[in-house]
């Protein structure tokens, strides 16, 4: 089972760490190039603001697409649903 089962859900995903991985190496060369820490924090932020962004869209898919309507077994329901918890706190 892949991490995204929705082609256009894991493309829009991809698409969302492809920017913060752009994001992430301007926050490398800033520092590289010696830029003020005000630059990079803020271009820290923006990095980690992106990774939470497409984490939270992980997880919120996985919700879709892990809780159908065709789970019945409430107990197997419950358990699906404490580890998707599980992940989405792990993001704060």
């Amino acid at each position: 089972m892949s991490v995204v089962e929705d082609p256009e859900a894991a493309r829009r995903i991809a698409n969302r760490l492809k920017r913060a991985r752009g994001q992430l190496d301007a926050v490398i060369s800033a520092v590289e190039s010696g830029a003020d820490c005000r630059t990079v924090v803020t271009r820290l932020a923006t990095v980690s603001s992106a990774l939470d962004k497409a984490g939270f869209a992980i997880i919120s898919q996985a919700m879709q697409e892990c809780l159908s309507p065709l789970d019945t077994d409430p107990e197997q329901r419950k358990d699906k649903v404490e580890e998707l918890e599980k992940l989405f706190l792990s993001l704060s």
